[in-house]
């Protein structure tokens, strides 16, 4: 029983102090962020860089995990929240991080959906 908490422990602690998704409303008044307006340039200056290419120059960036439409950015909307979005800061790596306004503006137009 012990080594079950132990691990349960571990794996809750992998996401201590990572805002998620469904930890952020949408504003009462929606977003005018849009995939046009924004979500399509965030994610090609700072995640299709390693995402949207092919074989060895992914940098290490899981195969099948792209953001080229707005539909690929829905489908994985939870997943680059919780590295991305608001305090999130474990991706894109690298010296030219999204300034802190950009994330926050990637979580809004996240949790309204990423119209």
């Amino acid at each position: 029983m012990k080594r079950l908490s132990l691990i349960a422990f571990l794996a809750l602690g992998c996401t201590l102090g990572i805002e998620q998704r469904q930890d952020r409303a949408c504003p009462p008044q929606g977003t005018s962020l849009t995939y046009q307006n924004f979500g399509h340039l965030f994610l090609d200056r700072n995640c299709q860089g390693c995402h949207g290419r092919a074989g060895d120059s992914r940098n290490g960036a899981p195969t099948g995990v792209g953001f080229a439409t707005r539909q690929d950015a829905q489908a994985w909307a939870d997943r680059i929240y919780m590295r991305s979005a608001a305090n999130n800061t474990s991706m894109p790596p690298g010296p030219l991080d999204p300034a802190a306004e950009d994330r926050e503006k990637l979580a809004e137009w996240l949790a309204c959906g990423a119209p």
